[in-house]
C-alpha cells in the first residue's frame, strides 16, 4: 500500500502542470500517510529545474552506491533527470525494504522485477506504475491462486461462531502482534495457509477488510471456547475435532 501509493504520487509530479518536480529532501520522514494515502509533508525542497548540459558527458545522476549515464536533449536539458532521481530515491529508501516482504509467494517474483527494474532505473514511472497495479490486480482477483486440491472439505465450519480472543501462535505478516491474523481472498485459501502451519488447527474469518476489499482470518491452534458472532465463521480441521463434541 505505501510503494503503490508513492509511486502514484510520484506519477503526478513526473506529470504536474508545473513540469516535472523533484524532491531535493528524498527521505522517508518527509512523507506521512493519510487516509490510506501517501502525503508529502514539506515541499519547500520541491524544484521544476533539470539540469542543463552540452552532451550526455554532461549528464551523470550520481548517488552515493550507483551512477546513471543519462542522455542530453536537443533543449540542452538532461532528459528525465527529475523523474528518475525520485525513482531511485524510492527504490532505495521504499521498495528495497518494503517490497520482499509479506507478499504471498506467486506474486513475490513481480514485486523482484520491479525492485530490480526500478533498481537499475530500467523502468521509468509510467511503467512503474503499470506494474505495481498488475500486481494489485492480481492480488485483489486472486489470480494468483494456484489451481489445487480443495482443501477446505477437510474442515468444518461452523457460522456464527468465533473463538474467545487471546494470544495464541505468531506468524509473519500479521495483522496483530497477539497472534496470527492475515488477509486471504477466500477460505479455500486461508485453509491452505492453515495446512501449512503445524500450529493452525482452526481459522475464523470475519468481516474485517484490508485496505484492498480482501477479508481478515484468524489462524488458532485451537478451536475450543466458541462464542456466538453473527459476522463471523470458524473453520475447524477435521482431524482436530475427531472425538470431541462440537
Amino acid at each position: 500500500q505505501i510503494c503503490l501509493s508513492l509511486v502514484k504520487l510520484l506519477f503526478y509530479l513526473a506529470h504536474s502542470p508545473l513540469g516535472s518536480i523533484v524532491l531535493l529532501d528524498f527521505q522517508p520522514r518527509q512523507f506521512v500517510m493519510v487516509d490510506g494515502n501517501l502525503k508529502v509533508t514539506d515541499m519547500d525542497d520541491a524544484s521544476t529545474e533539470e539540469l542543463s548540459c552540452k552532451e550526455d558527458n554532461d549528464c551523470t545522476l550520481d548517488f552515493p552506491t550507483k551512477s546513471f549515464p543519462l542522455k542530453c536533449s536537443m533543449g540542452g536539458k538532461c532528459e528525465g533527470i527529475n523523474e528518475k532521481k525520485n525513482l531511485f530515491n524510492a527504490y532505495r529508501y521504499f521498495f528495497t525494504y518494503l517490497l520482499p516482504h509479506s507478499a504471498p509467494p506467486a506474486l513475490r517474483p513481480l514485486l523482484s522485477d520491479i525492485l530490480n527494474a526500478t533498481g537499475d532505473l530500467r523502468y521509468g514511472i509510467n511503467e512503474t506504475l503499470r506494474a505495481f497495479e498488475k500486481v494489485l490486480h492480481l492480488y485483489k482477483s486472486g489470480l494468483y491462486l494456484q489451481k489445487r486440491s480443495l482443501l477446505l472439505k477437510d474442515y468444518i465450519s461452523l457460522k456464527g461462531f468465533r473463538t474467545v480472543e487471546g494470544e495464541d501462535y505468531k506468524c509473519w505478516p500479521s495483522y496483530s502482534h497477539l497472534g496470527c491474523l492475515l488477509s486471504i481472498h477466500s477460505a479455500e485459501e486461508a485453509a491452505a495457509i492453515c495446512n501449512s502451519q503445524s500450529q493452525c488447527q482452526s481459522f475464523i474469518v470475519t468481516q474485517q477488510r484490508t485496505w484492498t476489499g480482501r477479508p481478515l482470518a484468524s489462524f488458532q491452534s485451537s478451536w475450543t471456547d466458541l462464542i456466538p458472532d453473527t459476522n463471523a465463521v470458524v473453520y475447524i480441521k477435521r482431524s482436530a475435532s475427531s472425538g470431541e463434541r462440537l
